[in-house]
């Protein structure tokens, strides 16, 4: 990849190899390629020397690769405990196996029960395992990266936030050595994804309706009607990918909170929205984007309603999320994307 200046607006593009010409997203000027243009800096390596595979010695990238990285945090004995985070780690590393057939090589985990010391869930491991996800991908690539644990805001002083808030994600260690930001995330999952690549999040989080910073919200009523919100910055930064496609799902909007249904129910511990992320898909509700999402809203708003035709699996789903109490959770599970697109029309895929 080499670096050009846009010949309107000077934005740094992303030239692929072999291109003449280049449309600036910002301005849609063609820019057309006179003379050779200057390198991309490298990148450091994703790992210190003496990290293990698969970050070192691994083969070159394959075109139609399947790679994600899960993270699930307890943050156990802190005030901060959650119950339900590693739990989600597994469910989802056994859905994107058996389901949707991930090589298990593929898919890096970052929990407090691993041996590894690169796969504790810090801040820098975490990011080290974003960088490593997006590193080489080629067309025809598809990409998960899985969040569950705490999720914060704070302030913006750039402007670019329509609520003055950045949202954040808690690694283990936020406590000593802060939060990831979702400037920096998008920085590194969403920009680099070049044409044909495909990255799929899922943050289970409080406050992450836009915790990836993708330009476009689809705001859904409970009728499932809606309409996309742009939310490019008034800056002008530019959020979307390189040429490539970037869809998030997360569990609430930015200003709720996302249940752990440890604190609702004594018989297992798991985010509601990652459980009904997996529902959704188990049950044969994911054809399209707005079933999925539709079906992941209905779960956690009506989960006191009955009559789902669910079987056991719903009972348990009301169970966990209510208490027995019917009274369902106050969350609203988002969908975010680099682009608008028929969330009726586009077929769901990993």
């Amino acid at each position: 990849m080499y670096l050009v200046d846009c010949s309107n607006c000077r934005t740094p593009l992303q030239l692929p190899p072999g291109a003449t010409s280049i449309r600036c997203a910002i301005c849609q000027a063609v820019t057309q390629i006179a003379s050779h243009p200057r390198s991309l800096p490298q990148a450091p390596p994703p790992w210190p020397p003496a990290a293990p595979p698969p970050y070192h010695g691994a083969p070159p990238p394959v075109a139609g690769r399947k790679k994600a990285v899960i993270c699930g945090i307890s943050y156990k004995y802190s005030r901060y405990e959650l119950k339900g985070c590693i739990n989600d780690a597994k469910c989802m590393k056994h859905l994107l196996i058996n389901r949707f057939n991930f090589p298990e090589s593929d898919i890096l985990m970052l929990t407090e029960e691993e041996n590894d010391p690169y796969r504790i869930p810090t801040g820098q491991n975490i990011r080290m395992a974003m960088a490593w996800l997006v590193a080489g991908c080629r067309p025809g690539d598809s990409l998960v990266f899985h969040f569950s644990g705490h999720g914060s805001q704070q302030r913006n002083y750039t402007g670019d936030e329509a609520d003055g808030y950045d949202e954040t994600l808690c690694p283990l260690d936020f406590e000593t050595n802060g939060m990831i930001v979702d400037d920096e995330i998008n920085d590194t999952l969403v920009r680099p994804l070049p044409p044909g690549v495909r990255l799929h999040a899922i943050i289970d989080a409080c406050h992450s309706g836009t915790a990836l910073d993708l330009p476009f919200l689809c705001r859904m009523n409970s009728s499932g009607q809606y309409v996309w919100e742009d939310h490019r910055p008034r800056s002008g930064r530019w959020k979307g990918t390189s040429g490539g496609e970037a869809i998030s799902f997360s569990g609430c909007d930015d200003h709720q909170t996302s249940a752990d249904t440890s604190a609702l129910s004594k018989v297992t511990s798991t985010g509601a929205m990652t459980f009904c992320f997996i529902q959704a898909i188990e049950q044969g509700q994911a054809s399209t984007y707005g079933s999925m999402l539709n079906a992941m809203r209905a779960a956690i708003r009506n989960t006191g309603g009955g009559g789902g035709g669910g079987g056991a699996v719903t009972a348990l789903l009301t169970m966990l999320l209510t208490g027995g109490s019917g009274g369902g959770l106050k969350q609203e599970p988002q969908l975010t994307a680099n682009e608008p697109f028929d969330v009726y029309a586009k077929p769901f895929i990993l």
